[in-house]
Order: structure tokens, then C-alpha cells, then sequence
């Protein structure tokens, strides 16, 4: 059997006598999409390597706030074992109950100075308006604060200057309400401390 009879072709072909340029346009076919495609795998291998390196310096800046917090929560555990070891120091705990809650030796008598610029000389005249206008609001102790509180809570709004309906009537009304305010604040404590 021939050649030609298997592939159903005659003996002689066209393309036979061009081998050269067929090999010519497939490698020349072949450069841009090699170019792309290698194009295509440097541009995705950069933007990985790009991902890498924000995923790093995200990584590296959360390293340090957390070192910076680390820092800082040493220092305050520093401090309250501190704390916790001046408590141990009977002194210590004598002044915090002195300074803090008033408390007395038995045969002490317990003096609270008001002003302590005139006893000792110290303050302006800026100061002492300032004072006089600080001692006009006292602190209350936080239970007598909370139980003038629920009074004021449970008295009725009352109507404000402009609200109300003019005349006489309602002027006499805010005075009764301000002198009846003034007796609940003298009843509770408000405005002295004791």
C-alpha cells in the first residue's frame, strides 16, 4: 500500500514544498501570546507579593500597639500591686480613714475647717469670691444627695415664667413653690454639710 492511498491524498501536495513558512508563522504567532501570558504571571505574582507585604505591615503595626499596651498594662499592674502593698502599712490605712471618712482616735475632738485661707492668711480677694461662691455648693454625702433626689423627683413639674398665663396669681404661685423648695432643702440637708 501507498503512501497516498492511506491518507486518501494524492502523491503530491501543495503544502509539501513550504514546510519553512508554516514553522515561520507558528513562531511568530506564538511571540505575543507567550508576551501576554508571561505578562499576565509577572503582573499576578506582583500583586501578591503586594498583598504579602500589606498583610505584613498590617501585621507589624497590631505587633506594637499591642507591645505599647502590653507596656502599659504592666505599668498599671505596677501601680495596683502597689496599691495593694501600701494597704498593708498600718499608717497608711490610719491617714485613708482620718482623710477619707473623718474617723477620730478615741479622746481626739474632730475640727473641720471651712475656710482654710483665713486661718492661714493665704488667698486674694479673687479667691475669696470664688470660695464664699464654693461654699455656697457644698457637697452633700452621696445618701443625702440620692434622697433629694427622689424628693425632687417626686414633686410636680411646675410651669415656668414663660408658660404661665400672667397676672398676679401666677407670681404668688412661684413664690410659694420656691419657699416650699426652700423647706424641702433645709429638711434634707441641702446646701450644709455636716
Amino acid at each position: 500500500m501507498s503512501k497516498s492511498f492511506r491518507t486518501g491524498k494524492s502523491g503530491k501536495s501543495g503544502k509539501v514544498g513550504k514546510p519553512g513558512k508554516a514553522k515561520a508563522r507558528k513562531k511568530n504567532s506564538a511571540g505575543p501570546i507567550a508576551f501576554f501570558v508571561s505578562l499576565f504571571i509577572v503582573a499576578l505574582g506582583t500583586i501578591q507579593l503586594v498583598s504579602t507585604f500589606h498583610t505584613y505591615a498590617l501585621n507589624l503595626a497590631e505587633l506594637n500597639g499591642l507591645k505599647r499596651e502590653e507596656a502599659s498594662l504592666v505599668a498599671k499592674k505596677q501601680e495596683l500591686e502597689n496599691d495593694i502593698k501600701r494597704w498593708d502599712d498600718k499608717a497608711y490605712v490610719t491617714a485613708q480613714a482620718r482623710e477619707r471618712l473623718g474617723f477620730v482616735f478615741p479622746g481626739e475632738t474632730a475640727v473641720h475647717v471651712l475656710h482654710p485661707e483665713a486661718v492661714t492668711g493665704d488667698g486674694d480677694s479673687e479667691s475669696d469670691s470664688s470660695s464664699s461662691s464654693e461654699s455656697n455648693k457644698k457637697v452633700l454625702p452621696w445618701y443625702s444627695e440620692l434622697a433629694y433626689s427622689f424628693k425632687k423627683a417626686d414633686e410636680p413639674v411646675s410651669q415656668s415664667k414663660d408658660d404661665s398665663s400672667g397676672g398676679s396669681d401666677s407670681g404668688n404661685t412661684q413664690d410659694e413653690q420656691n419657699n416650699t423648695q426652700d423647706s424641702n432643702q433645709t429638711n434634707t440637708g441641702e446646701g450644709t454639710q455636716q
